[in-house]
């Protein structure tokens, strides 16, 4: 009776733990999961209180003739190889550097890890003034070419904009993900190499490298997902311009949904970065895995 009585307590206590995060994912993110899936199926403002069902015209018209969401996509998919690519180069890099024992590392890694805290809105802002009104005066006072570029007004500049500002952001947190996976790399291996000759490039591309894969994994899972999902920045230091050249997926929804009123149309394509996400996360994460286990 006491066995039965306690596990029945137990049974009481867990379900009193759980059930309130469980109620609360299933309010804010499965029931909201939901609605854009029946929302995406129908044609609505947003407002009416019958939203117009249309099956799959929506993703029919997504894929058959919207320019926008094409172009959005292709911005992205730029912006997100280029974006893993240099973020994770960089906080290796750096990490390397850090990683050494210097009298200022402790200083230089919160220096870095600062711009992370701040939010992107607040980010772009600030990058959008020094774009603007910064450049404008370093320019003057220089006289350097680059200074006197239009970073926000040309079409290829403007794309650069938003990858370096997004990069100067979070290199900080890949690069506390990196040091803590240089730091659990052993030192009696680093010294054997050493003892055996080997140089200090030959020791990070065969001894460091491999014994980083988890800190790779982790930080090219976290720069997929970020860069896939690029809003914020682009609302607040380009506003899609010029000309809607730097729209990304995530604005263009935006756009579609909060902007032209159609939360049928925006909820469908919102309902294909979602898919898209998943299966590329799930695709780069197995075969990230698989590398980590041969290494």
């Amino acid at each position: 009776m006491l066995k039965t009585g306690r596990k029945w307590t137990e049974r009481l206590e867990f379900g009193a733990f759980t059930l309130p995060v469980l109620i609360s994912v299933i309010a804010v993110f499965y029931y909201p999961f939901i609605m854009t899936i029946r929302y995406s199926l129908t044609k609505w403002n947003g407002i009416s209180k019958h939203p117009k069902f249309v099956g799959l015209d929506n993703f029919k018209q997504i894929f058959s003739g919207d320019t926008n969401f094409m172009n959005a996509s292709w911005f992205t998919i730029k912006y997100a190889i280029l974006y893993i690519v240099l973020v994770n180069v960089l906080a290796i890099l750096l990490a390397l550097v850090l990683d050494m024992k210097l009298k200022s590392t402790t200083w230089l890694r919160a220096a870095f890890f600062i711009p992370y805290i701040l939010s992107l809105v607040i980010v772009g802002f600030i990058w959008k003034f020094i774009f603007m009104q910064g450049f404008e005066s370093l320019g003057a006072s220089t006289g350097w070419g680059i200074f006197k570029l239009s970073w926000l007004g040309e079409q290829n500049l403007a794309f650069i904009s938003v990858l370096l500002v997004s990069i100067w952001q979070s290199v900080g947190f890949y690069l506390v993900i990196y040091i803590a996976g240089l730091q659990s790399v052993p030192e009696d291996l680093k010294e054997a190499a050493r003892v055996d000759g080997a140089g200090p490039v030959r020791r990070f591309f065969s001894i460091t490298l491999p014994l980083l894969a988890p800190s790779i994994t982790i930080s090219v899972f976290m720069a997929l997902t970020n860069s896939i999902k690029v809003f914020d920045v682009i609302l607040s230091l380009t506003g899609g311009g010029p000309g809607g050249t730097t729209y990304s997926v995530a604005y263009d929804i935006y756009r579609d949904t909060f902007q032209n009123n159609l939360y049928g149309y925006g909820s469908a394509k919102a309902l294909i970065l979602f898919v898209a996400v998943l299966i590329i996360t799930v695709i780069q994460l197995t075969i990230f895995k698989r590398r980590e286990v041969e290494a």
